[in-house]
């Protein structure tokens, strides 16, 4: 199979997985999702593939499909080695037509299918290369990292000159981080025990068997129901001791003042964050909640619907985050998530990616272990975001030992789903949205 080439096909999948039928990734705002991609799959003339896919929770996950299809004329045709020489410029083109821009520019659904077209471009290129993508990042050069990043509208908080000194301080010791990667792992926290649908029975089993794995950080869905958050959270407390992290997500459920009043309630039981406490667009909103948090020792990590560069540029500006959570396919693929790194780095805020859903995990694993290697060189307040769902669908899924990371070594992007579950969870026709559903269940 030969990777390289030209693009000779893009083929897009409606991918669905009824996980409302259990409430799996039920939370305050979201309480009976589908976790779903819109999976795409470019084919070189060699027969190559590289797979990439954006995360949906259901319905309209065709919409980010057809923008896929939109997509088609600007890749298919394209020579691989012209995005390998030049990432930077490609994003460009792709993110820059005079008439699809006009849908975002940068955000909404045409952003979500730019992620899924561009990942499946570096999970193409990591393979042809014969590496993980993680470690082909790491072998880029300072000035080859620049060269993927679009600078424009972040001059004014971050240069490329400061992102080349950023990089290059790290550079001497890459093999050293590499190492410990390769040895260690990286951290992670697990939210597969905090669900907004489980039931306390479930919770208490799912804390004992998540300390007994190893974990240390776990994090609880707060938001729908207060007096309900302040029992869960004291159960969820009770179970995992004072010595353990604990962490909150509202799911953007709260105005301003209301998550101020509510999270002063809840500090009775030592959260480490609130994240996405209100609107993911309201920099100032999330800068005073912030403030009235901090003396407290609660700090606010948003960035899972942070639509692109521009966005975490202002919260960052505005000090409005204490922890900085990137989504892989939420902002434009690897590109635009590389200058979210930086831009971080700059204003010395730790990244803890929002993982979960399909394939999240398996994405996020290779960026936060590049920004060890590349960016930040310290573990110290991050954090890898674990959740216990789907990852049998995939050929290279993430491994967790003692609640961390290890490293990927298949070369890729560790996205690709096996062929019988693209077959068997398409929407609608595949045989399980086929087949009856079973009544809801959540044991």
């Amino acid at each position: 199979m030969n990777y390289s080439g030209k693009i000779t096909q893009l083929r897009v999948i409606d991918l669905r997985f009824p996980t409302s039928r259990s409430l799996d990734g039920s939370d305050a705002m979201n309480p009976d999702p589908d976790y779903s991609a819109a999976y795409v799959v470019l084919t070189t003339e060699g027969g190559g593939e590289g797979h990439g896919l954006t995360f949906t929770i259901g319905r309209g996950n065709e919409v980010v499909c057809q923008a896929v299809e939109c997509l088609r004329p600007l890749v298919v045709g394209q020579d691989l080695a012209t995005f390998a020489s030049a990432p930077g410029e490609f994003w460009k083109r792709v993110t820059g037509d005079s008439q699809l821009r006009w849908l975002g520019p940068e955000k909404g659904v045409i952003h979500l299918a730019t992620a899924a077209v561009v990942n499946a471009l570096w999970d193409l290129y990591a393979k042809q290369q014969g590496k993980p993508l993680w470690r082909l990042l790491c072998d880029l050069s300072p000035e080859q990292l620049v060269a993927c990043i679009d600078f424009r509208y972040l001059t004014d908080a971050l240069s490329p000159a400061e992102a080349l000194e950023l990089l290059r301080a790290q550079a001497p010791s890459r093999a050293r981080r590499v190492a410990e990667l390769e040895r260690d792992g990286y951290p992670a926290y697990t939210t597969s025990a905090g669900w907004l649908g489980y039931p306390d029975e479930k919770i208490i089993r799912l804390c004992r068997e998540g300390i007994a794995a190893g974990w240390n950080h776990f994090k609880i869905k707060v938001g729908a129901d207060h007096a309900d958050d302040l029992r869960r959270a004291a159960l969820i407390r009770r179970e995992i001791g004072p010595g353990r992290k604990l962490m909150m997500d509202a799911n953007q459920r709260w105005d301003v003042g209301e998550a101020i009043t509510k999270m002063r309630e809840l500090a009775a039981v030592n959260p480490w964050w609130i994240e996405e406490p209100t609107s993911p667009d309201d920099v100032l909103g999330h800068a005073a909640i912030a403030r009235a948090l901090e003396p407290l020792g609660i700090g606010v990590a948003t960035g899972e619907h942070g639509m692109n560069r521009v966005l975490f540029k202002q919260l960052l500006q505005a000090r409005a985050i204490s922890f900085c959570q990137i989504d892989s396919c939420r902002l434009g693929g690897v590109n635009e998530v590389l200058s979210v790194y930086l831009l971080a780095a700059k204003f010395g805020v730790p990244v803890c990616p929002h993982a979960g859903g399909v394939g999240l995990c398996e994405y996020v694993q290779h960026l936060q272990m590049w920004d060890y290697v590349c960016v930040s060189g310290s573990m110290e307040n991050r954090l890898i975001e674990y959740v216990d769902h789907l990852h049998e669908h995939f050929l290279d899924p993430c491994v967790i030992r003692a609640g961390r990371y290890l490293p990927p070594n298949r070369p890729g992007y560790s996205i690709e789903i096996k062929a019988a579950s693209l077959r068997d969870y398409s929407f609608p026709n595949g045989a399980v949205w086929q087949a009856p559903a079973p009544p809801l269940r959540n044991k």
